[in-house]
């Protein structure tokens, strides 16, 4: 359909960030995952310590299969970690375990940003179902007050992106504080796992530049419809 196409050109600079992104995460993960630290710690023996030093005593950690399928449920205080992070001893896999047991530190610590992100997950995922078939919808119809409600929808989606950027920072920030704190890593294996974490956050920068890029061309499309 035509809404398809009309204004693709500007989704061009995120996708190109999305491919850099994915990339330079995948790649530093490779690269830091060949490295063993010092201490021959793996990745679930870190977060069971940054917990610990934290005074979280209620988050458990178990196995999800995969790669770079890690992440922290608040819904069954969680920390899943994967194949290649779970029991490996890499300063990669121990980067990104740290990373998840930061999201369980803000919870636990009540960080505003995270818990604002789980307010607003319902609207976001009912948004993302339905936003663009009444965008669709309103626009066969010629039905402006549906194709105004389907971008409204969206814009959730684009809001809950640039709420997950402080969270996402905010986390990898925990994780190179503890992992220092606690001497885990070495001052040398941190900079592997600041290179994995910053390569990760690309990843988010992408993701919110593409759903802000998409609610701009909606609003084009919409604009023009209308004139």
């Amino acid at each position: 359909m035509f809404y398809h196409y009309e204004g693709i050109w500007l989704l061009l600079p995120a996708l190109l960030l999305t491919f850099y992104a994915q990339f330079k995460v995948k790649s530093a993960f490779a690269k830091y995952s060949k490295i063993r630290p010092m201490r021959q710690m793996t990745g679930r023996q870190a977060a069971e310590i940054i917990l610990r030093a934290n005074g979280i005593r209620d988050v458990a950690l178990s196995h999800v299969g995969g790669s770079m399928t890690d992440h922290y449920d608040p819904s069954s205080n969680l920390i899943r970690l994967s194949d290649t992070v779970d029991n490996v001893a890499s300063v990669a896999a121990i980067g990104v375990a740290a990373h998840e047991a930061g999201h369980a530190v803000q919870y636990a610590e009540g960080y505003a940003p995270i818990k604002l992100r789980m307010a607003i997950l319902p609207v976001c995922q009912i948004g993302s179902q339905l936003s663009m078939p009444l965008f669709v919808l309103g626009l066969i119809m010629s039905f402006d007050a549906l194709v105004t409600f389907g971008i409204l929808l969206f814009s959730a989606t684009v809001l809950f992106q640039l709420i997950t950027l402080p969270v996402e920072f905010n986390a990898s920030r925990r994780a190179v504080k503890a992992l220092a704190a606690t001497g885990i890593l070495t001052e040398e294996e941190l900079k592997g796992t600041r290179a994995v974490l910053n390569a990760a956050a690309l990843t988010y920068v992408a993701a919110m530049l593409t759903a802000m890029l998409n609610l701009l061309r909606l609003m084009m499309i919409a604009g023009r419809r209308r004139d």
